[in-house]
């Protein structure tokens, strides 16, 4: 059985110790522990501490790291409830996309113990590089664990 792992990056508008920040976190912990009880997310390696990157032009880095059921349940986590609302606000919060910045990447795994924050910064940079591929690919361009291309509903 194949997973997909989600990394995603953005920039904070604001220190981290900013009331909007605050929020940012507040609305954050919501969401994760709505992710939790969901059953479907398998693994959070954001919880597990971030290594330091330099994120030039993102404002104040936020990244997260994490190991999904499925591609149709993270699909359907994202779009709705809590992490849907907080998608809403996101402008409040995070600086606006740079050129060629993509705020999250995906890629299927067949053991959660081999997904990394090296793995996720190689998916990420391919992307950005490639674009949509089996290898590294978003929503609107997505693969199944077979690396044929579907379509998410």
């Amino acid at each position: 059985m194949a997973f997909v792992s989600i990394y995603t990056v953005g920039g904070l508008r604001h220190p981290y110790d900013h009331p909007a920040s605050r929020e940012f976190y507040e609305m954050g912990y919501k969401v994760m522990r709505q992710a939790y009880l969901s059953g479907y997310l398998i693994e959070d390696l954001s919880s597990e501490g971030v290594p330091f990157i330099e994120a030039k032009g993102i404002g104040y880095p936020v990244l997260t790291l994490t190991v999904w059921e499925s591609l149709q349940t993270l699909y359907r986590f994202t779009y709705s409830g809590k992490h849907s609302q907080a998608l809403r606000n996101r402008n409040k919060w995070m600086e606006p996309n740079q050129e060629k910045h993509l705020s999250y990447v995906m890629w299927w795994t067949e053991k959660v113990k081999d997904v990394s924050w090296e793995e996720a910064f190689k998916r990420y940079d391919y992307y950005i590089q490639h674009g949509s591929s089996p290898f590294a690919f978003d929503f609107k361009n997505a693969f199944d664990e077979k690396g044929e291309t579907c379509l998410l509903n």
